[in-house]
């Protein structure tokens, strides 16, 4: 008897639930004609539909990580961190791996059969002119040090950017290159080119980005449009482009508004973004986008203006507890303003600190006072100016306080000592100018600090509040300051606005629920017109989209709100909490709300959302983070197995009859194409298992009939001129 050993996946239909923290999913994809699209990843995983998305199938090319590919006619290039160039004919399946000289590659660029550059690590640059058989080095000009990310360009003008903010440009073909100066030291990560003379548009980490002209002398001017990696820039032409990453951001470009990628498109992933692909040829409206986390793909038909999971793929939310605590009260949330993974919490006047996304928490210090006693903190700010400064507005006896560190924690030192709201957030940071803090108290004007917090002064003599709840200042104005008003169980709550720094204000806003407070308020810096308020004791919600100058109701939710903040780097993501332990979460711009659950916590107070997929709810006694999970289903893998038949074959299913999955075999003597499909008992095709190109070899593929219904099923097999059918039985 025949030996068979496995060498591939098993081919099978599978589902797979992926946790948006430790699944490894796609890092690259290219897009080959109208309905075909190829996404790879690690350890030689390559997805692939020919159906535009409306089914995956899974099989495994070698075993290194896929950084980069492209679509050249019928054929695919990927290239992976092995230095090697994986060529794939889309339309016939006929595969061929290229050793290429490289030790690795991080980036490959192919426009064409006889244009293509890959680049990697010690300064590497490659050139092919026979579509990846052949390879010469092309780096001069480039250091040997420099770690290079990607690659783009048409000949003869390219452009490569790379770690430490490099970037090499070349106007002959790659003999030589020579340095731009980026302005900027962050790892730079993709690039984007179009049109004859190489127009580059390149991002990076902590929103990096720069465009000009590869043709064209002089240096590009470095921007930063988001605190979030760009790691993906995709389009057809330089006048319509989409940049992508974060934790699932995706803008575009569309004149009015330009380069400043001012349109946030809605969609449902909600982790790191790795790729956007387009096809350049069909310009029809169609993008697919990928993460490097889950292998949930997401599909535009309508240029952006919304995207779905494809293959029937689904998200799953939940909360989950990451810290347990008591004394939780105001916002006391806070990120370290120079490390993005850095965050912390004050419950009480214990300090907490995660070095890991809010993973794991280390209690690292209490707040103190220069007098008096302390209990629970409402506001807790990580100055921008030095990270050893730490402010708090705490209550204590015989009067609330702010007080002020200067040594990570280690002593404090009382600045304020005056009354405050019982529930809110009376002190707050300025985002536009470093070393600036606002404090609000009960019945006691509106007080500034221009010195990080060591002096502060009051500035309004004719305040129109009672016990403000919370302060924001408009993004890249604070002469424009809106402050939330109100007393528990007592009148109703206002809103007002200053528009010259906090020395005059102007009420614009009563609740028209009737509640007496409005205990948060939110904003984004990506749209400075647009704010959110919640409400308590009540179910309604206020949105603005002028600045926090007039106010409109929104949907409602089933309870009381509380806590609220826009995502820090996409303002279509916004979260709501309520006193209690509800949520409610949108992600298309508040057009429409889901409402979940928290386990733990009690009732509600401090929300922050850094990231889509990095959202935290501060409650009275526990820590929760947002927790999102995917269901992917690819209907079919493949599983080469050893041996070359003597003969074509085609094998009964096994087990037969069968509910619902069974797996078939078949032998192939000569390279050809294959193809295995599956009848009904009136002749009707309902499946087709196999399409392509195929080595002589053994194979099997398994059949989930899941979604059928019981009963006698055909398949067929066709290759090298023959054909052979047999018969199934499905019994449900």
């Amino acid at each position: 008897m025949k030996k068979y050993v496995k060498i591939f996946l098993l081919l099978f239909f599978i589902i797979v639930t992926v946790s948006n923290s430790y699944s490894q999913g796609l890092n690259t994809m290219a897009y080959g004609d109208s309905n075909t699209v190829f996404a790879f990843g690690d350890n030689g995983k390559v997805l692939k539909t020919y159906n535009g998305g409306l089914t995956w199938s899974r099989t495994t090319l070698g075993t290194a990580n896929f950084v980069s590919s492209a679509a050249v006619g019928s054929f695919f290039m990927a290239a992976s961190n092995d230095g090697k160039v994986t060529r794939i004919n889309f339309q016939t399946g006929e595969t061929i791996v290229y050793t290429t000289p490289a030790t690795s590659i991080n980036g490959c660029n192919f426009r064409g059969f006889s244009d293509g550059f890959i680049v990697g690590n010690n300064g590497s640059v490659y050139k092919s002119t026979d579509f990846g058989i052949s390879w010469t080095l092309k780096n001069s000009g480039i250091p040997g040090t420099v770690k290079l990310n990607a690659i783009g360009g048409t000949d003869p003008y390219y452009i490569t950017v790379g770690d430490g903010g490099v970037a090499y440009k070349t106007t002959n073909g790659g003999n030589n290159w020579t340095a731009l100066t980026t302005g900027t030291t962050k790892n730079l990560l993709t690039v984007f080119t179009s049109g004859p003379l190489v127009d580059y548009f390149v991002g990076g980490e902590s929103g990096a980005y720069f465009s000009g002209t590869v043709s064209v002398a002089g240096n590009p001017t470095v921007t930063y449009l988001t605190p979030s990696d760009i790691r993906t820039i995709s389009g057809v032409n330089s006048f319509y482009i989409r940049i992508g990453g974060g934790q699932g951001f995706i803008r575009n470009n569309t004149f009015p508004n330009g380069d400043g990628f001012a349109h946030f498109e809605p969609n449902p992933l909600m982790s790191d973004l790795s790729c956007i692909t387009v096809n350049r040829v069909n310009l029809n409206g169609t993008y697919y986008a990928c993460s490097n986390k889950t292998d949930a793909i997401i599909k535009t038909t309508n240029n952006g203006a919304n995207w779905e999971f494809t293959g029937g793929a689904t998200k799953s939310i939940s909360w989950v507890t990451k810290l347990s605590a008591s004394g939780g009260i105001g916002n006391n949330l806070c990120m370290n303003p120079n490390n993005k993974n850095e965050m912390y919490v004050v419950y009480g006047k214990n300090m907490y600190r995660s070095m890991d996304r809010c993973e794991t928490w280390t209690n690292f210090g209490t707040v103190g006072a220069t007098s008096g006693t302390i209990s629970i903190a409402h506001s807790f700010y990580v100055s921008t100016l030095d990270t050893n400064v730490l402010m708090c507005a705490i209550e204590g006896t015989p009067t609330d306080k702010v007080v002020r560190s200067t040594n990570y924690g280690a002593t404090w030192t009382t600045i304020i000592a005056s009354n405050f709201s019982s529930y809110g957030m009376p002190l707050e940071m300025d985002q536009n100018t470093p070393g600036v803090f606002y404090y609000a108290p009960d019945n006691g004007g509106f007080w500034k600090s221009t010195d990080n917090g060591a002096t502060f002064t009051e500035i309004s003599g004719a305040y129109p509040f009672r016990s403000p709840c919370d302060v924001v200042v408009e993004w890249g104005n604070s002469n424009n300051i809106l402050l939330a008003d109100g007393i528990t169980g007592s009148g109703v709550a206002d809103i007002f606005k200053s528009t010259n720094g906090g020395v005059n204000w102007v009420k614009v806003f009563t609740n028209t629920s009737g509640a007496s407070e409005i205990p948060s308020m939110c904003n984004s810096q990506f749209d400075k017109n647009l704010v959110y308020a919640t409400n308590w004791s009540s179910a309604n919600r206020y949105k603005s989209t002028n600045a926090g100058s007039n106010w409109a109701g929104i949907q409602s939710t089933s309870f009381s709100g509380w806590g609220s903040d826009i995502c820090h780097e996409d303002p279509n993501v916004v979260l709501t909490g309520n006193y209690g332990q509800g949520s409610s979460f949108s992600t298309n711009g508040g057009t429409s709300w889901t409402e979940y659950n928290m386990p733990a916590g009690g009732c509600g107070a401090g929300i922050i959302v850094p990231e889509r997929g990095y959202l935290v709810a501060m409650e009275c006694s526990a820590l929760l983070k947002m927790n999102v999970t995917y269901n992917v289903i690819t209907n079919v893998e493949e599983q080469t197995l050893t041996g070359i038949p003597s003969k074509y074959n085609l094998y009964q299913n096994y087990p037969n009859p069968f509910n619902p999955i069974t797996e078939i075999r078949y032998d192939i003597v000569n390279p050809g194409n294959v193809s295995m499909k599956v009848f009904d008992q009136s002749g009707k095709e309902v499946y087709n298992l196999v399409n392509g190109f195929k080595n002589a070899g053994s194979y099997s593929v398994k059949f989930d009939a899941a979604s059928f219904a019981s009963g006698v099923y055909y398949y067929t097999l066709e290759t090298g001129g023959n054909i052979f059918t047999k018969k199934m039985i499905l019994v449900k």
